[in-house]
């Protein structure tokens, strides 16, 4: 791929393999992609198509069955325990649910210094309590909460507990794990906007995991497309959306409502359904669904090419369906 910019992340041809009675579950299969500093990279698809799992194996939550995360030019899926541990320090993730992540008998203040403790960054218990009013501060939380138990917290304010967490080593690359689809629209906003201005306030690096198009647009720099374990389009947002080449990322952007009574947008309805990850099918795994399907699209899986300068698509006809 053409570097854009300096690379923090760079993904290799990582695989995740779960064992079945059915056989090997192919939940992330062959992924490629980076992540250049500072920037959001979005990654969408539909739910169980690997997202989540691909954000996990990075910060390595998960073991990968093969590949490699380069970060500053080395191998995360080598580091000893050691060197994970300082890795931690600069890799964080934001779940998707705010409740369950969080320890029901832990407060605000015991929560948002769990990780302080155990990195053993402060001795001075004063140092160590004003770094907390500080990471509540920024994040927006008030300080009459800080010793609140999340069950009296709304989700807003519980999120932001776990973006404080996710802040408090600071790192300067965070996975951003679907951090609003368990919120209202009016929190997601509020959300959204602290974690921009976040962004750009310490130089952080997202990766935006959802399956929200219509909210990863107003995020990201640039988007990859996720269909069953497989990235089938990556480009910048705005090329996405308005010269979509891959035959899913199209179904998927005419399915976004557009706000306006007297404009319609000709739908795209898949038909079938979704192959198995369980010994999927050989050839390109969206070919049962597509109706651009041809003989070579069952038989030989498409690479991820780069059809524009920065633009790849893993399609056999990408260039006749622009």
């Amino acid at each position: 791929m053409v570097q854009v910019g300096e690379k923090l992340i760079e993904v290799k041809g990582l695989k995740k393999y779960f064992k079945t009675k059915k056989g090997l579950l192919h939940a992330v299969d062959d992924v490629n992609f980076f992540i250049n500093k500072g920037e959001t990279l979005g990654l969408v698809g539909e739910s169980g198509c690997g997202k989540s799992t691909t954000g996990r194996l990075i910060i390595r939550l998960l073991e990968a069955t093969s590949g490699e995360v380069i970060y500053k030019g080395k191998n995360v899926l080598d580091f000893n325990k050691g060197k994970m541990k300082e890795f931690r320090k600069n890799a964080q993730i934001v779940f998707q649910d705010p409740y369950s992540c969080l320890n029901p008998r832990l407060s605000v203040s015991e929560l948002i210094s769990e990780p302080l403790y155990v990195n053993k960054a402060y001795k001075n218990k004063i140092q160590l309590s004003n770094r907390i009013e500080e990471l509540m501060d920024i994040v927006g939380l008030s300080s009459r909460l800080i010793n609140a138990y999340p069950h009296e917290l709304d989700g807003g304010r519980r999120q932001r507990v776990g973006i404080a967490r996710a802040l408090a080593l600071n790192p300067e690359f965070i996975v951003q794990d679907e951090p609003v689809s368990a919120l209202d629209v009016c929190i997601q906003a509020q959300i959204l906007n602290l974690m921009h201005n976040l962004q750009k306030e310490l130089g952080l690096t997202y990766l935006f995991i959802a399956h929200n198009l219509s909210v990863v647009k107003h995020v990201s720099d640039r988007i990859a497309v996720m269909y069953l374990g497989k990235i089938v389009e990556l480009t910048d947002y705005k090329t996405i959306f308005k010269d979509p080449l891959h035959p899913y990322t199209q179904a998927l952007l005419s399915a976004i409502p557009i706000p306006k009574v007297d404009m319609k947008r000709e739908r795209i309805i898949l038909e079938g359904d979704v192959p198995s990850p369980v010994n999927p099918p050989e050839g390109c795994r969206f070919s049962g669904r597509c109706r651009h399907c041809k003989d070579i699209c069952k038989s030989q899986t498409p690479g991820l090419n780069e059809i524009e300068p920065g633009h790849y698509v893993a399609c056999h006809f990408a260039r006749n369906l622009g």
